[in-house]
């Protein structure tokens, strides 16, 4: 399994936002009209003046690019194989999974320009319906591609911090917790104080040793005095 990296996690997170992406759209074709939300059922009021609103974009992502469609999607395929491939050797989870939302983001869209294409290659109109009222129409690709990104810089960050950290406190020493520090292996000082502690023993023990090598020759020797 590890010839396939982080392609364990990052194929499966795209294959569920391009499914979730393609299933919201099709719901926003069925239940709204394109066009004014004063027209009657053509838009869904929600919370805090956000509201489902039906819109075709033929650009980039928030309605971004208008017309470039079909050049759009070619710099999208590319960015979703690279990202695929980057997720491919990332060998942490999180990170595979982020660059997965990202791809399939990015995918889902691509199918509304190959499913939608009336008038040439790759020509077909994004589906956004998402409308915040303050931001430009999205969807759902739309999002995981904004959060997958975030969320990569943030891990990214993250992971540059704690590799920066340094190995000194504020004095100048070692820090106490750093696998460097003689303060930090107990094994260390343990090995001291024992070699120190077995000193006065073996001392002790060649003392007696020698002590009982005396006893033994004056009772020898006591016989031939008599």
């Amino acid at each position: 399994m590890r010839r396939f990296g982080g392609l364990i996690w990052a194929a499966p997170m795209a294959i569920i936002i391009v499914v979730i992406d393609q299933l919201s759209k099709r719901w926003a074709l069925d239940r709204l009209t394109p066009g004014r939300c004063d027209l009657p059922d053509s838009c869904i009021d929600l919370i805090l003046g956000a509201r489902f609103h039906l819109v075709f974009n033929t650009g980039a992502a928030f309605a971004r690019g208008q017309g470039l469609g079909p050049l759009l999607a070619v710099l999208v395929s590319i960015i979703a194989v690279v990202l695929l491939i980057v997720a491919w050797k990332r060998t942490d989870k999180t990170g595979a999974l982020l660059l997965g939302a990202v791809a399939g983001g990015a995918i889902g869209n691509l199918v509304d320009r190959v499913t939608r294409a009336e008038d040439g290659f790759l020509s077909g109109a994004v589906v956004d319906f998402i409308d915040l009222g303050w931001w430009p129409v999205f969807n759902i690709a739309d999002a995981a591609v904004v959060c997958g990104v975030l969320g990569f810089v943030v891990l990214s960050w993250l992971d540059g911090s704690s590799a920066t950290e340094p190995d000194f406190d504020d004095s100048g020493g070692p820090r106490k917790d750093d696998p460097a520090s003689t303060e930090y292996r107990p094994g260390a000082q343990s090995g001291s104080t024992t070699a120190t502690d077995e000193t006065p023993t073996e001392v002790e023990a060649g003392e007696s040793g020698t002590a009982s090598l005396d006893m033994v020759a004056d009772a020898d020797a006591a016989p031939s005095r008599r």
